[in-house]
């Protein structure tokens, strides 16, 4: 039986077949449906974890008892839970375990690019990386198996096209390990230097089998066709090569850490010029090379950034002479029209972040901002972000700005906040808070609470009263954590009350103390969100100001000129919820709520 599945769909699929017990999680694109279609198959549990490190941990533990596990995260989650990955592999396994990281060349959803096999060389462990949604749910099952054998956790990458392209998948049943599950009293797990004096020999020899073990791996294989040029490629760009390239011969590497170096020396005899096709770092070429296995070509010819596609490959190449490009349609791509509107992301029309950044951008402070939706409040209209560096670095940042400035922190041109979402708080923003209060810190956050991780489409956090399971679980009550923390000065307002908001910024900076506001509104997408009816425009009032575009809310638009050559505003009633953000910046009382008509005789 065969279905049609995206790449994550598929490693869910193999999830489930592999008998894996426990697979852990943090959202983030382009990783994120994994867990979400785990937690729809039986006899597997899964949970959204409050950070990557945790969810890494919450699978070593369940690989201690013997049963296989799964953690799976983006490309910048591996760095909060580089860790526990490296301690793994100090401390071997016991079932099988395996980590996703999903990169993203391109940085269609991320603030940076990585390449993550460079994480399997530093600590020593197997990498594997699918080029299709078949290989996706075969590679996660044989990574499994390998972890066994080898005693170490395998690292599979995945890169955003792989996650999220389809392909026909071969469907299987569930086998479970035949092994008892239980816990396990061996001092490996505990890395004191005492227990450990021999375990970088063993590392290395270990390291040395897996080199001898890829080479018999079938998911590296030579594809002979035309000689004269040989790639080697792996991951979605053999796909692209092969597209660009389909006559020529291919080393296709699915193990790209360690690589199969007598088979690549065996392929390179074989052929007249050898290319390697990569994205992101020169990871294989730097591999080949250190072989003694000659490269005519890498990446002197493809770029170390962005994403590849066909016919970027295909011009590149063909532009310095390699033969046996694709047709003319592949080498040469629809450009993109001229002159056509720039359509920046925005905040939903009615979220409740919105409230707040429309006063932050009237206030004019600095804002070190953090990783979510809300990050979009560095764009125009409001520009009311400075800083956005990574996960929980809102707090942390404010409060080392305040440090360097001394006395000078508490001048009104040095004026600042953080702002940070709740899901991102819980991630880590709590160990920046603790901090911040412990260092007698006097930052002012704003912890903009929408219930959700509304950016990776709307998963549950510790603050929604539920798991990824559908579980009902505690509601973490944010205000008063934060109260048991330390922070004297703690303040829930409604986002959409625009004087509220403005009255509880300027009291808690005027106060000199650490201070905490609770900007409290439900994600307006996720939990669908309508105030009331759409709210109007009354054209004869409205002076054509444009003071409510300030809200950048896409329900407002404006209209063609008048005969004074004015565009006043309209309301779109398919996109208003009827908060009201727009008619409090209105000075002329132009913005309302629709009258309703009088009932006819």
């Amino acid at each position: 039986m065969r279905s049609v599945m995206s790449g994550n769909e598929a490693i869910a699929r193999g999830i489930w077949e592999a008998g894996v017990k426990v697979a852990a999680a943090y959202p983030g694109t382009p990783s994120t449906e994994i867990l979400e279609n785990v937690s729809t198959y039986p006899d597997v549990y899964s949970e959204w974890s409050v950070n990557e490190k945790v969810a890494l941990e919450v699978a070593i533990g369940a690989s201690s008892t013997g049963a296989r596990a799964v953690a799976a995260m983006k490309l910048v989650g591996l760095n909060a839970a580089a860790d526990p990955l490296f301690n793994s592999s100090w401390i071997g396994v016991r079932g099988g375990l395996v980590v996703i990281s999903a990169d993203d060349p391109g940085r269609h959803s991320s603030q940076t690019e990585q390449d993550n096999k460079n994480y399997a060389r530093f600590a020593m462990i197997p990498a594997l990386e699918p080029s299709d949604s078949q290989e996706c749910k075969d590679f996660l099952m044989l990574g499994l198996e390998l972890s066994e054998e080898l005693n170490c956790p395998v690292l599979m990458r995945t890169t955003t096209r792989t996650s999220h392209s389809k392909g026909l998948v071969e469907l299987g049943e569930r086998h479970e390990p035949d092994r008892e599950i239980g816990i396990e009293k061996d001092l490996k797990y505990s890395l004191l230097p005492a227990f450990t004096r021999n375990r970088p020999k063993e590392m290395y020899e270990r390291l040395a089998r897996i080199r001898r073990r890829v080479e018999t791996l079938p998911i590296n294989r030579m594809e002979m066709g035309d000689t004269e040029v040989g790639i080697v490629a792996c991951g979605a760009a053999y796909q692209y090569a092969r597209e660009a390239f389909p006559g020529a011969s291919f080393l296709k590497v699915g193990s790209p850490y360690p690589l199969p170096v007598k088979m690549a020396a065996n392929f390179r005899s074989r052929v007249k010029t050898l290319i390697v096709v990569e994205e992101s770092d020169a990871f294989l070429e730097e591999q080949l090379i250190l072989a003694g296995i000659k490269v005519d070509h890498g990446q002197d010819l493809l770029p170390h950034w962005g994403e590849l596609d066909p016919a970027l490959v295909a011009n590149l190449l063909t532009a310095a002479g390699i033969p046996g490009a694709a047709a003319s349609l592949l080498a040469q791509p629809y450009a993109a029209q001229e002159g056509l509107p720039v359509r920046p992301p925005t905040l939903c029309p009615g979220c409740g972040h919105r409230g707040v950044f429309t006063v932050l951008s009237r206030l004019k402070l600095w804002v070190s901002g953090d990783i979510g939706c809300y990050t979009l409040g560095a764009m125009p209209p409001f520009n009311a972000m400075n800083s956005d560096i990574c996960m929980g670095a809102s707090i942390s940042t404010a409060h080392g700005i305040q440090k360097a400035l001394g006395e000078a922190a508490f001048e009104k041109k040095n004026r600042k906040i953080s702002v940070i979402g709740d899901s991102t708080f819980f991630h880590s923003g709590i160990t920046g808070l603790l901090n911040t209060i412990w260092n007698n810190g006097n930052s002012v956050i704003v912890i903009l609470d929408n219930r959700t991780t509304g950016m990776t489409g709307g998963q549950d956090t510790p603050g929604t009263g539920k798991t990824l399971m559908g579980t009902v679980a505690p509601a973490l009550d944010i205000a008063h954590l934060c109260r048991a923390m330390g922070v004297s000065r703690v303040e829930v307002v409604d986002p959409y009350d625009l004087k509220a908001v403005e009255v509880s910024v300027t009291a808690a900076l005027d106060s000199g103390q650490p201070s905490v506001i609770v900007a409290q509104a439900p994600c307006v997408l996720e939990y669908k969100v309508r105030m009331s009816d759409a709210w109007v425009v009354d054209l004869e009032a409205c002076t054509a100001c444009k003071r409510c575009l300030r809200v950048g809310c896409t329900a407002l638009s404006l209209l063609s000129p008048d005969e004074k050559g004015k565009q006043k505003v309209e309301i779109d009633p398919t996109l208003c919820i009827g908060c009201g953000v727009c008619a409090q910046m209105c000075k002329f009382n132009a913005i309302g709520p629709k009258v309703a008509e009088p009932a006819r005789a």
